[in-house]
């Protein structure tokens, strides 16, 4: 099983190409159990999860993602666009906008290649953003929405501002991202009664109406280094909180590096950066799931 180590803005993932060898060992079922195996640091490779490329009926290609916990997840903004490096360098399209299946929908991709003709930038259409807490999905009335609404969570309240681009988003706001203990009410969010299907949690500090900083606890993997859809959630939520312009080209500052995210007049979220590749490799023949 021949793999390929990515990472967007160090949101790094373990791709297994199945559109030219489809990895007929596993059953469906393996999935989750191989991504915690190979999502772990000591004993695996170490990564936030998987990604599976293959073939699509419904778009040009398609994509499932498993994260480091083994579920697996609708959509992903770096994942996308490592996925989408990969295949105009491998030259399984030659245009550079083509379309991708994910499990929250289909989004079309355009890449941007360098003088090597190597792509170096990518650009995610993620779709417009789902606003009713029933679209999200989270308690309460499923026809309204969450915008800077109260929480409490143990002792201590949080102003919420929540939306999905495709898998959900609880963002709050702070004048320091790295003052919010991030590491320990993250879980707690993800995990409370109010998000049915847990959560990814954001926290935001808006710096000036095009500028922001970004620190996100995801869902499934904990801390990471970069979210694309966290990003593009971020953006929205702070336009919702008239804190930022749509239709604005915003830089979103995250530990791994910086996006661009357009909230634009048709109200899809188009989202653009870097992907990178770490290694290439194969897994040792001797490899077996636990079940094996």
């Amino acid at each position: 099983m021949k793999f390929t180590k990515m990472h967007g803005l160090g949101n790094n993932y373990i791709l297994f190409n199945q559109l030219d060898s489809p990895v007929n060992v596993l059953r469906e079922k393996d999935y989750p159990e191989l991504s915690r195996i190979l999502s772990d640091v000591n004993f695996g490779i170490g990564s936030d999860g998987i990604i599976l490329v293959s073939s699509s009926e419904k778009a040009d290609f398609k994509m499932r993602i498993f994260n480091e916990d083994g579920s697996e997840a609708k959509n992903c903004g770096n994942g996308l666009r490592c996925v989408a490096k990969f295949l105009y360098d491998n030259l399984y399209t030659k245009i550079p906008n083509f379309t991708i299946e994910t499990l929250s929908g289909v989004v079309w991709v355009e890449v941007e290649v360098d003088k090597n003709t190597t792509v170096e930038y990518v650009t995610v259409d993620m779709g417009k953003p789902k606003l009713l807490k029933g679209m999200i999905p989270m308690v309460g009335d499923p026809f309204v929405s969450a915008i800077n609404e109260p929480y409490t969570f143990g002792e201590t309240e949080y102003k919420l501002t929540c939306l999905s681009m495709g898998n959900p988003h609880a963002i709050l706001f702070s004048d320091n991202v790295h003052e919010v203990p991030l590491e320990e009410i993250g879980p707690i969010i993800e995990h409370s009664r109010f998000f049915p299907d847990r959560v990814n949690v954001g926290i935001v500090h808006v710096k000036n109406r095009a500028e922001i900083d970004y620190r996100v606890w995801e869902r499934g993997s904990g801390i990471t280094m970069a979210c694309g859809t966290g990003a593009c959630a971020s953006v929205v939520a702070a336009a919702l909180n008239n804190l930022l312009d749509i239709n604005q080209a915003i830089l979103v500052h995250l530990p791994g590096g910086d996006l661009t995210i357009r909230w634009d007049e048709r109200g899809s979220v188009c989202m653009r950066g870097k992907a990178s590749y770490i290694c290439h490799g194969e897994l040792d023949k001797h490899f077996r799931l636990k079940e094996y």
